[in-house]
């Protein structure tokens, strides 16, 4: 059997591939060796995922995830699912890959995150061969939700946004000055915090002042992670990321503004990922 996982830092979604073919589902805790020890991994295995899986004889695993870019951080998870899967032959790897597998699968192209965070790559059908650093919440990661969140945030507290905005973003999360602060510079997570104010966004996108601010966060992405890439306007571009799923229409309309053509847009890349491995067996 070959099990699968997506992971990021708030949940996993695995999908086990039996020898009949047929595809089990499960969903478990974010796991990123950044965040995680290899005990409290191997608390999520144990205790969350093994329960969702009737049948544990696991020959191959693959694991793509947020914070695996090193080595050690993918020996560190290679080493709990070898010991909760006696034998198992573990590959490790950035959420990157997976987003490039399952939106091009055998194709070239180039292959893009919009969720919390952002990313992208240029995939030649098998491998990754050219990448822009995302940099993160602080120095980049344009176009994401913590990208506009910001922007959000920015906008209310320096008296910047619309007064009918501003009462109706007041009223929605209640923010005050001193919170902000404490979330942003000394709480854990504050990517996913600013991220959550991107909502906001996205319910009131038919505003004339947030539509160009979310227009001009993904030109913003466009510019500085897609049209980098060598020959970048002649291959199909594709996205996977909640923030990019669900505002795929400004999205598309931003790369074809810009004369860019892009093809897929999922949610989550845990389905093509999936077709992918499978195609293999």
């Amino acid at each position: 059997m070959i099990l699968i996982a997506d992971s990021g830092s708030s949940k996993t979604d695995w999908r086990l591939i039996d020898e009949a073919g047929h595809i089990h589902q499960a969903k478990t805790t974010g796991i990123n060796p950044f965040l995680h020890t290899k005990e409290e991994v191997l608390s999520i295995l144990q205790n969350e995922l093994l329960p969702q899986l009737s049948q544990r004889h696991v020959r191959e695993a693959y694991f793509y995830g947020a914070g695996c870019a090193s080595e050690k951080a993918c020996n560190l998870i290679s080493y709990a699912l070898e010991e909760v899967f006696a034998g198992v032959k573990a590959s490790v790897t950035h959420d990157l890959l997976a987003a490039a597998r399952a939106l091009c699968n055998k194709e070239a192209g180039i292959a893009c995150i919009l969720g919390t965070g952002s990313n992208s790559c240029l995939y030649d059908g098998e491998k990754i061969v050219d990448k822009i650093p995302a940099l993160g919440y602080v120095l980049g990661d344009e176009g994401s939700g913590s990208y506009i969140g910001r922007q959000l945030l920015n906008a209310y507290l320096k008296r910047d946004m619309p007064s009918d905005l501003g009462e109706k973003f007041a009223k929605r999360f209640e923010v005050d000055l001193p919170t902000v602060l404490e979330n942003v510079y000394r709480l854990p997570s504050p990517s996913r915090y600013i991220a959550g104010f991107s909502r906001f966004a996205f319910h009131h996108l038919n505003h004339p002042y947030i539509f160009r601010m979310v227009y001009k966060s993904f030109e913003d992405f466009f510019d500085k992670n897609v049209c980098k890439y060598e020959n970048y306007a002649t291959h199909k571009i594709h996205f996977t990321g909640s923030v990019a799923f669900y505002y795929s229409n400004v999205l598309r309309q931003v790369a074809n503004d810009k004369g860019l053509f892009v093809k897929n847009i999922v949610e989550a890349p845990i389905a093509g990922l999936t077709l992918y491995h499978q195609e293999r067996i």
